[in-house]
């Protein structure tokens, strides 16, 4: 999910926006494609909304990792200091 499917979500409410809009048939039974359209513009949104998710989830950090770099170091006697920066 994320990326390709939110461009594959798009596509397929271009295609069902087409079918409920511009294409028009006169058909004595079976299945209209305008109702083809509007399942398939649902479908799209539901996926889009669903990818979008996905991908904004995806994108934040899980955990901030504080670490603790080494700056300088002085003797003194009897010990050794080590003076250290947080980031």
């Amino acid at each position: 999910m994320g990326l390709p499917g939110m461009v594959f979500s798009a596509i397929a409410i271009a295609v069902g926006a087409v079918m409920y809009w511009a294409i028009t048939t006169t058909q004595g039974h079976g299945f209209r494609l305008s109702t083809v359209g509007v399942i398939l513009m649902v479908i799209g949104g539901i996926g889009f909304v669903t990818s979008a998710v996905v991908f904004a989830v995806s994108r934040r950090p899980a955990t901030i990792v504080q670490r603790t770099y080494p700056v300088g170091t002085t003797s003194e006697a009897p010990a050794t200091v080590v003076h250290e920066q947080v980031r």
